[in-house]
């Protein structure tokens, strides 16, 4: 039975989760701003401990892997890679869109009757977002979506639409007059839902190359100072 630990930090959330097998141990959640880089090492040894396990019992561990926050990102990156270097053990990726769609579907009773927008804000009226069905497979490819009226428009023609995450409420404003789009509050990044979608790839063995694996940014990061931004 596998030990995977999974770990969530592409938003303000900093979460943390361990499974053996397909069942969930422990987890740990920070929702304190710019908290990733000094807590998220102690989150891990203190669950794994309370967990009755330790470090060398890991058999892979699993990363949100974007898009999201650039820092918050490459902290995951870096301290699941640390782990994986220095204990011998694969890497698992999962899209942070996927994961908190995860959530809703599981809570949503006939889910097959939605499609699901999973929506993380980008700043201003943009998002990071994509459409799943009900088995999380693309209807729509993740992608920056700049909110307008219409925007998803023929797929709310169609069907009603469940949105959700940090950057839904900015659309609900906009479409709060239309039938089919349907809002759920408060879904936040979770290590959890990560966790459970990485055991399937795990047993595929759909591992990442630990050396060469990057977070999908989805743009490009600019570092603004002396007046101009520079990539």
């Amino acid at each position: 039975m596998p030990k995977l630990l999974a770990l969530e930090t592409s938003t303000t959330v900093c979460s943390i989760a361990l499974f053996r097998d397909e069942q969930l141990l422990g987890a740990s959640e920070l929702q304190i701003e710019k908290s990733h880089s000094s807590h998220i090492t102690v989150m891990i040894s203190q669950l794994v401990e309370n967990c009755g396990a330790t470090l060398q019992d890991l058999d892979a561990v699993a990363i949100s892997g974007g898009p999201g926050s650039y820092t918050g990102l490459r902290i995951g990156t870096s301290t699941a890679k640390g782990l994986c270097y220095s204990l011998d053990i694969p890497l698992l990726e999962v899209s942070t869109l996927y994961g908190l769609a995860a959530q809703v579907i599981q809570a949503t009773p006939q889910p097959e009757r939605y499609l699901f927008c999973p929506m993380l804000d980008a700043r201003r009226m943009e998002v990071y977002a994509c459409l799943l069905d009900s088995q999380l497979q693309e209807v729509s490819p993740i992608e920056p979506v700049v909110l307008e009226e219409r925007t998803f428009g023929n797929k709310l023609a169609a069907q009603p639409v469940i949105f959700f995450g940090s950057g839904a409420q900015k659309f609900k404003e906009l479409v709060k007059e239309k039938e089919h789009a349907l809002f759920v509050d408060d879904v936040l990044p979770s290590a959890k839902t990560i966790g459970q979608l990485a055991l399937a790839k795990y047993a595929r063995k759909a591992f990442e190359d630990v050396a060469y694996y990057e977070p999908f940014y989805l743009k490009d990061v600019y570092i603004t100072g002396a007046g101009k931004g520079i990539k």
